[in-house]
């Protein structure tokens, strides 16, 4: 299990320094303050259609960890918010971890999404966090009412996924 994990994260390392293009000195995130700050893109990266939407109500915490079994896991997995309210991720252990949404087949809810997640490396992907305490604030204003699976790419053969349920 150690030897795929390690498999896993060289290949994590190797996919992410091929992806290339520009300069990537700024490694800020945000930290859920009033507003969503707009995305910037990485070239290559379709550009979002809606409007960064500002954080009207709550935000909420996942942590980012292995636990003492080994096991690599968002706590809590499956959250419910409301329109306006933010989750923000926070990388506690066994990085490298990452939130990107999955399967996401409507349209406004994609493009509102998209809008509300700075600095994607790619579509509905978080940049990738290497140390503990680093984090990522996403707002979920003007994202429809669903569920919305997300997952940590390195990590996903080992389970580490969840859902969103916006209200």
């Amino acid at each position: 299990m150690r030897f795929n994990a390690l498999v896993l994260f060289a290949s994590a390392i190797v996919l992410g320094a091929c992806g290339g293009g520009g300069d990537n000195a700024d490694t800020s995130t945000t930290t859920g303050g009033d507003t969503a700050p707009a995305a910037a893109q990485t070239p290559g990266t379709p550009a979002p259609t809606g409007t960064a939407a500002p954080v009207t109500g709550t935000t909420h915490t996942v942590n980012m960890v292995v636990d003492a079994q080994g096991q690599y896991k968002f706590e809590p997995a499956d959250i419910t918010v409301k329109a306006g309210d933010a989750i923000k991720w926070v990388m506690v252990s066994g990085g490298p971890h990452n939130v990107a949404f999955q399967n996401i087949a409507d349209a406004a809810a994609k493009s509102a999404l998209m809008a509300n997640m700075p600095n994607q490396p790619t579509e509905l992907s978080s940049p990738m966090f290497m140390n503990p305490g680093e984090e990522y604030t996403v707002s979920f204003g003007n994202v429809p009412a669903g569920k919305y699976e997300y997952v940590c790419t390195p990590h996903l053969a080992l389970g580490m996924k969840g859902t969103v349920t916006v209200q």
